[in-house]
């Protein structure tokens, strides 16, 4: 017995020497804290902070400026919205309403235009039928007011005008009678000034005493 217990010392010591040397390895791998250390710790643990807290604020500035933005964005898309909205509204409206309307309007005028075409030689003879009954009047009435004032001017003038123009506004029946009464009137006008201008002469190449021999 004796002889297995001193055969079994040796590893025994070796493990213990083993863990010893760990365990002083351990210690030598723990990091020794100073105050110095402590402190310069604490400042960039303090200056982190304060950037960290910095990016925070930007990011709640940036945070909000988008927040802001992006209700913005959503009131601009609800008004596209309810335009849309009102616009589709008009549109349905037209198609079901107006389009319709429309389209009975546009077959009503075609089947008046129809009738229209098929009426037009009939209305384009009745409107020559009224031109010529207009311009009918017309004339006539040019007559009437042309007589008139033939019938307001005075007869010596109208004598005149019947004698020496073609402007009268008589028949030429009349005018040929009228011509040849002034023809025979002015034959003899002159047929007896030129006895008494003959029968002056005469008297007075002979000398006779005017009143006395002038009736022989």
């Amino acid at each position: 017995m004796s002889s297995i217990s001193t055969y079994d010392d040796p590893p025994s010591r070796s493990l213990h020497e083993s863990s010893d040397l760990s365990s002083l390895r351990e210690r030598e791998d723990i990091p020794i804290w100073e105050p110095r250390n402590l402190c310069s710790a604490l400042e960039s643990a303090s200056k982190r902070a304060s950037l960290y807290e910095r990016q925070i604020k930007d990011l709640e500035s940036k945070l909000s400026l988008d927040l802001s933005n992006s209700r913005a964005i959503e009131n601009l898309l609800q008004e596209v919205f309810t335009g849309l909205e009102h616009t589709r509204g008009r549109a349905d409206f037209s198609l079901t309403h107006t389009v319709p309307h429309i389209a009975d309007s546009l077959e009503e005028d075609l089947a008046v235009l129809v009738e229209l075409e098929e009426q037009l030689p009939e209305v384009g003879h009745q409107i020559r039928d009224i031109r010529k009954v207009y311009d009918r009047g017309r004339d006539k009435a040019q007559q009437l007011m042309a007589s008139l004032e033939w019938l307001n001017t005075p007869v010596s003038q109208r004598l005149r005008t019947i004698i020496f123009t073609e402007q009268a506004p008589v028949s030429k029946r009349w005018k040929v009678l009228v011509r040849t009464i002034f023809a025979l009137v002015f034959c003899a006008c002159m047929w007896i000034a030129y006895i008494t201008l003959r029968g002056a002469v005469r008297a007075h190449r002979q000398r006779l005493v005017w009143g006395e021999r002038l009736p022989s």
